[in-house]
């Protein structure tokens, strides 16, 4: 049997039981994709890091990889928190910066004078789209344009205000139809600049808590919208959570924090 470590931490969150859960498993070395996909729907969490040192000579400190319960993903925000505060926190990492090497380029995670780490996140465009017919009959408030997140494989839907937002109750079933099509909702918030939920459950995700990756497409759209740098937004899932956005150019900084829930080991043959 092979033992693993395995933390939980969730993340955009000052307490536990809020924001998003996530599990980090740090590795010396890769196992087979059939296992990490394996160990990621064991886990049963939106998503479970991968974290495994990269060598002397390269410009990223730990390679990077994200799994939820159904595949593999190609940005994860709230995930990579969590890992670089298992890092700084429970494995010793020296310094205020962490680079990772992700199927994305390369992310960092800086770790800020109140506590909080922030996401280097690469900025990602919009295109206008017309309404899928599944995610209008999944989603009745649609309006006829949406957009889409071409490097991210999401939909982003925009209505009228928060509280549609808090209200809506998209059909999941319908929505699963996607496949790996996730589906954001946003609008302007009321004590705070803009409100998100996001919803995938194609790849067994039915409503994140808190997803640091789609504000690499909300930050640039709302800060443009808005005239505003930077913005402070929420994710209204049931758990909740906060965000410190900035608009950057190419890049976004996705600011939170994280509170630490359990550390443990995992048997694998």
């Amino acid at each position: 049997m092979r033992t693993l470590p395995i933390y939980q931490v969730d993340a955009f969150a000052s307490d536990v039981f809020r924001g998003n859960p996530a599990a980090v498993m740090p590795l010396e070395d890769w196992l087979p994709d059939g296992v990490l996909q394996s160990l990621a729907a064991e886990n049963n969490l939106s998503e479970t890091a991968f974290l495994v040192p990269e060598g002397e000579n390269s410009a990223a400190d730990f390679h990077i990889r994200w799994f939820a319960p159904g595949a593999e993903v190609p940005l994860c925000g709230h995930a990579t928190l969590a890992s670089a505060w298992v890092l700084f926190n429970r494995l010793g990492w020296e310094g205020d910066r962490i680079r990772f090497r992700s199927l994305r380029g390369e992310l960092g995670v800086t770790r800020r004078s109140d506590g909080s780490l922030e996401l280097d996140f690469p900025a990602l465009s919009i295109e206008p789209v017309a309404i899928p017919e599944l995610l209008r009959k999944a989603l009745p408030e649609t309006r006829d344009l949406v957009f889409e997140v071409p490097h991210d494989t999401n939909y982003l839907v925009v209505l009228d205000n928060a509280e549609a937002v808090r209200r809506a109750s998209p059909d999941l079933g319908v929505l699963r139809a996607l496949g790996n099509q996730g589906v954001i909702i946003t609008a302007p918030g009321d004590d705070c600049d803009f409100v998100s939920r996001y919803f995938a459950p194609g790849i067994g995700i039915d409503e994140d808590p808190v997803t640091g990756s789609i504000h690499s497409a909300l930050t640039p759209y709302w800060s443009a919208r808005l005239d505003r740098n930077p913005l402070f937004a929420r994710q209204l899932s049931a758990r909740g959570g906060e965000l410190r956005c900035e608009h950057r150019g190419d890049r976004v900084g996705i600011a939170g924090k994280a509170a630490f829930y359990m550390a443990g080991e995992v048997e694998i043959p």
